[in-house]
């Protein structure tokens, strides 16, 4: 990979939008797959409060959220929905649609200009980000948050069962997860903790790859690195790349663990450098690659 699809692989675009009349949204546009104006919904009984029905799109019926509400602002009203688009995801195996009061703009926008929330905004912060466009404050949904509180995972997709031979496979390795979405971290954190397997975590790419060359530093490198693509900073597919090219690290098995169900990230993934990439969330899927991963570590793959 060269420099400049190393500095292309940093730079998206980011759909604006507004879920009120003073804030701006985004969501990156490799998570989207159309915009769509409001259509008539179909109820769906005894469903999430927030979910205003189901949508029937190009021969497929997908479910319809009020993301404003959804994250706690005014639901949107009837007399409003005429003006109303539906953002269609493809987001953690599944389609879903989001209504939102108004579409801004789809911008350009370098991952390396995208900051961190603050800490202080508490647990319940639907944000993996901010940044500034024109002078305005952009905030990205964390939408992996909004999915876990309108569809609660199955606890079974984060349990894994491990054998005796399997478990002391992955032992004996120095793990790394980064992630930007709590939910994420969460996930991953009891997957590997159901079947009693040491890691380390963090939420900031920069932080990862300090991490990495600290270990090696220290004659304890990280073998396997499980890693989000879209974060604030330094985003996976940058991050698989500066691994790869330095000589300390670049044995790390790497492992790209995403929302994103687009055929297109996961390509990239490859050409970055990353040795497998999955879709979230499966713990038995990535139990799976990890013991690829600690299987090719030992020149037994």
């Amino acid at each position: 990979m060269t420099s400049k699809q190393s500095k292309a692989s940093q730079s998206q675009g980011l759909l604006l939008f507004h879920l009120n009349h003073s804030q701006l949204f985004a969501l990156g546009t490799l998570k989207i797959r159309e915009l769509v104006p409001f259509t008539t919904l179909t109820k769906i009984p005894n469903s999430h409060p927030a979910i205003m029905g189901a949508a029937t799109v190009r021969g497929g019926t997908i479910p319809v959220i009020d993301m404003a509400a959804g994250i706690g602002f005014r639901p949107i009203d009837e007399q409003e929905l005429k003006h109303c688009y539906i953002i269609i995801t493809d987001c953690q195996r599944m389609l879903i649609g989001f209504v939102v009061r108004k579409i801004d703009k789809i911008i350009e926008c370098n991952w390396r200009d995208i900051e961190a929330p603050s800490n202080t905004l508490g647990k319940n912060a639907f944000l993996t980000g901010v940044t500034r466009y024109e002078d305005q404050l952009v905030q990205l949904l964390d939408v992996e948050l909004l999915l876990s509180k309108i569809f609660p995972n199955d606890p079974a997709t984060n349990r894994a069962i491990l054998t005796d031979v399997q478990r002391e496979k992955l032992k004996p390795l120095n793990i790394l997860i980064v992630d930007d979405s709590k939910v994420a971290r969460k996930q991953l954190s009891d997957a590997l903790d159901s079947i009693n397997i040491p890691y380390q975590v963090t939420s900031d790419g920069r932080e990862a790859l300090q991490i990495m060359v600290d270990a090696a530093k220290n004659k304890q490198p990280v073998d396997l690195l499980v890693s989000d693509i879209e974060m604030p900073g330094l985003d996976g597919y940058e991050l698989a790349f500066e691994v790869k090219d330095n000589p300390s690290i670049a044995h790390a098995y790497i492992i790209l663990h995403t929302s994103l169900s687009s055929e297109i990230s996961l390509s990239q993934a490859k050409q970055v450098g990353a040795n497998e990439a999955l879709t979230k969330f499966d713990a038995k899927e990535l139990i799976e690659a990890m013991l690829r991963g600690a299987d090719m570590l030992s020149g037994k793959a």
